[in-house]
């Protein structure tokens, strides 16, 4: 219920001609998270996958970006091999917190024992 009461203080603020502060600091929050996926990915990495640089973006929200993890993934696992691109995705994941709703936060894996 969380997300309709700050979905409808945004709706109201647009109205009244008001930027949302709370959506600004999201906005930071994903243009930060945008440029640190594609540092990433870096210059040769960009020559190289075309699709997920454009994909990561063009990425309409945080949302979007969180999905992406697994095509930054397979992406730097091609590049660097998996245990560094896990290490990678691990870090990139820290800079999600507290941005997304609580359904789409990253839970430990049994397999990661």
């Amino acid at each position: 219920m969380g997300w309709f009461n700050q979905s409808l203080r945004g709706g109201l603020y647009g109205l009244l001609g008001h930027n949302d502060p709370s959506a600004s600091a999201l906005d930071a929050g994903l243009e930060d998270i945008r440029e640190a996926m594609l540092d990433l990915i870096g210059t040769n990495g960009r020559e190289r996958f075309p699709q997920v640089t454009r994909r990561i973006r063009y990425a309409g929200d945080l949302q979007g970006l969180w999905y992406l993890r697994g095509d930054l993934m397979a992406t730097l696992a091609a590049m660097h091999g998996e245990s560094v691109a896990r290490e990678r995705i691990e870090a990139l994941t820290e800079l999600f917190q507290g941005l997304l709703p609580g359904g789409l936060a990253s839970r430990p894996s049994p397999l990661m024992s």
